[in-house]
């Protein structure tokens, strides 16, 4: 009985093309990408993602295999369609890094900082509160599964073989900064008002009463009607920014 096993070269690599696209992107999405996650936990969701996929595309990994050169270009290429996709999402949720900053600063906590358990790096503490909160409401939401369907959807976007625009994906990349902090602004918007407010009756105060310390007094109750608007008006926020991200992963999914 002879087997035949000449199918096995290209299906190794199709595996492996497929799986730096997956791989690149699994590695810059939030929530499974982070820091924190093992790298074995983070390399096995990769793998399965791309035994998942495999089947559907591996036709389009037509590769002659007599030169080294073809597949190393094709690698290249489907590292960087899989780092500008996990880019784009990374950059999303990067608004709530923008909203925190806002926030601690009228709140008075500019000066709190702590390890983001994210990306286990110095940040204030308000943002990194509303960065775990956000990536906890992808998967309470399953937003996860729109991120898996722009996996599958990012073949009819991006072919094999060909590599995207570089002016192209600078403008994309450029558009989503620009609407992360747009909308990182207006999740804040209550905040600014507050603080505007707020110093403003302060700087009243001082004028009428110039030998109080209105900073030790301000500061306290900064921090605490602050923390009390914060509690009022978070599930709003945490809404908006679900619809927003909701809408950056359907576009990817859909080819928008």
């Amino acid at each position: 009985m002879r087997i035949d096993i000449s199918f096995l070269p290209a299906l190794a690599t199709a595996f492996l093309l497929t799986f730096a696209r997956v791989g690149a992107m699994v590695m810059l999405m939030p929530g499974v990408g982070e820091l924190s996650v093992p790298s074995r936990v983070r390399l096995t969701i990769a793998l399965v993602l791309t035994a998942i996929l495999l089947p559907a595309h591996q036709k389009a990994y037509a590769v002659d295999l007599k030169t080294f050169g073809p597949v190393m270009v094709l690698l290249f290429q489907e590292l960087v369609i899989g780092a500008v996709l996990g880019l784009t999402a990374r950059l999303a949720i990067s608004a709530l890094q923008v909203t925190g900053s806002v926030v601690a600063q009228q709140l008075g906590l500019g000066f709190v900082t702590a390890v983001d358990p994210t990306q286990n790096q110095q940040g204030l503490l308000v943002g990194n509160f509303l960065t775990v909160l956000g990536v906890t409401l992808v998967f309470a939401t399953d937003l996860h599964h729109l991120a898996i369907a722009a996996m599958n959807d990012s073949y009819t976007i991006f072919q094999p073989g060909e590599l995207p625009l570089m002016g192209d994906a600078a403008q994309h990349v450029t558009r989503i900064i620009a609407t992360a902090f747009r909308i990182g602004i207006q999740l804040s918007a209550p905040f600014l008002v507050f603080g505007l407010l707020f110093n403003l009756g302060l700087g009243v105060l001082s004028r009428l009463m110039p030998q109080m310390q209105v900073f030790f007094i301000g500061l306290p109750l900064s921090i605490l009607l602050g923390l009390l608007l914060l509690l009022l008006v978070i599930g709003a926020m945490m809404g908006t920014f679900v619809d927003y991200l909701q809408g950056v992963l359907a576009d990817l999914a859909h080819g928008g």
